[in-house]
């Protein structure tokens, strides 16, 4: 449950972090980003199980549940970059929004401002410009649900 509690203040650290770059008048650095729509409490905190265990189809289901109860989303490119996202388009409900959910586990290009802080990536999506829908079908190696993932009972 600490485990849980430290993450969220992390994340919710990250969102004020923003509302302070935004408030000092950082410009950001305009930027096309391709990478996969995930759900950054599953990916940072390792609850789910490793990296790899967090993103496409075995992992679809959890982050539409992440998504839908707030937990902010992310894009992770292929070469292992996240990218906390702020806003899409017009939807200022982005961490728990209509626009995030419908592309969960999604590869997805975006257009959009991204901000650096303290070692953490931020985006404001402006457009997406692409949406291939999930590629990374793997069923096969996890599941539905990745066994290691499975507390064990006492």
């Amino acid at each position: 449950m600490m485990k849980r509690f430290k993450m969220a203040a992390v994340l919710a650290t990250g969102l004020g972090t923003f509302a302070t770059i935004a408030a000092a008048g950082s410009d950001g650095e305009k930027m096309t980003v391709t990478g996969e729509m995930i759900d950054t409490w599953c990916y940072y905190s390792g609850v789910m199980g490793g990296p790899d265990a967090v993103v496409g189809s075995a992992h679809h289901t959890c982050a539409l549940w992440c998504s839908a109860g707030g937990i902010p989303v992310g894009i992770l490119t292929d070469d292992g970059t996240v990218y906390m996202v702020l806003r899409i388009g017009d939807d200022s409900t982005s961490n728990g929004g209509d626009a995030a959910f419908a592309m969960a586990s999604d590869v997805v290009t975006v257009e959009g401002t991204v901000y650096r802080r303290d070692g953490i990536n931020y985006i404001t999506v402006d457009t997406v410009v692409d949406n291939a829908g999930i590629q990374n079908v793997n069923h096969p190696d996890f599941g539905n649900v990745p066994s290691f993932s499975i507390p064990e009972l006492n």
